[in-house]
């Protein structure tokens, strides 16, 4: 593959993929969880490690969060 082509193709992957912080993932976790999107939730919560006194302390509720435990483990 030539170096242009291989360019072309980083920067799509760099493209899709959206730049979001850690502080952002916390809040888009607890808004899929607040809302019921358990699979959405699920995808930032191992993707940026989170832990379960970030979300309490982001606003989630303590019933959502024992709810996905074993996410946490």
């Amino acid at each position: 593959m030539g170096k242009s082509k291989a360019r072309i193709f980083r920067k799509g992957i760099n493209d899709q993929l959206p730049k979001i912080s850690r502080s952002d993932a916390i809040k888009c976790a607890v808004e899929y969880l607040e809302q019921a999107k358990i699979s959405q939730a699920k995808k930032y919560i191992t993707m940026f490690g989170l832990d379960a006194e970030e979300l309490l302390e982001a606003g989630a509720s303590y019933e959502v969060v024992v709810a996905i435990k074993n996410i946490f483990t």
